[in-house]
């Protein structure tokens, strides 16, 4: 296990090479991994004790997002609430891996610089609050490791993000959003 800081490149290779551990998101502490490492995303879905309840797909660019295999027109109707907002889109077959069967995954485009240019490097992360299902987010390292301890591959500190909310969760039909998760974005009203 590593703690580093999100510009080491070291971060980039453990992502690459189907690293999972706990950074500071644009929102909250995630657990994070390379969504186009299916391994990977298996191993946090079950660090996480998730099923059919996917996590969010983060990236640096709505292209980023295409060449993951979310359509195209999916992805031209989410940018308009981007960056910040994560808007459950409909997904692909190819992607069952992340969505866990559902056809659909929540996608953000992000609103932090550091992570922004993490995602550059390491292409889109899928991610979810660094908790156990039931509990609080982690709001620090500590208590991230309390959850995680040894199982994940790498930690980043950002310092103490209480206080900070999940992101807001919208889904758009028909041309309308509707919020479901009211979250960091709290000015957001469909």
């Amino acid at each position: 296990m590593e703690f580093l800081k999100l510009t080491d490149n070291r971060l980039v290779d453990l992502l690459k090479h189907g690293g999972v551990g706990v950074l500071p998101t644009d929102t909250v502490y995630g657990l994070v991994c390379d969504a186009s490492n299916a391994e990977a995303v298996a191993r946090l879905y079950q660090l996480k004790s998730r099923e059919q309840k996917p996590g969010t797909l983060i990236a640096a660019t709505p292209e980023q997002v295409i060449a993951l295999g979310i359509a195209q027109d999916e992805v031209r109707h989410a940018a308009q609430f981007w960056p910040g907002v994560s808007v459950v889109m409909s997904s692909s077959e190819s992607l069952t891996y992340l969505h866990q069967g559902l056809g659909t995954l929540a996608v953000r485009i992000v609103a932090h610089q550091e992570l922004e240019t993490l995602l550059q490097k390491t292409g889109p992360l899928l991610t979810s609050s660094a908790n156990f299902p039931g509990k609080p987010p982690a709001n620090t390292l500590n208590e991230a490791q309390a959850y995680f301890g040894n199982t994940v591959d790498f930690y980043v500190d950002g310092g103490d993000l209480s206080g900070r909310q999940s992101s807001t969760l919208i889904r758009v039909v028909d041309g309308v959003p509707e919020v479901l998760r009211q979250g960091s974005i709290s000015s957001f009203r469909a």
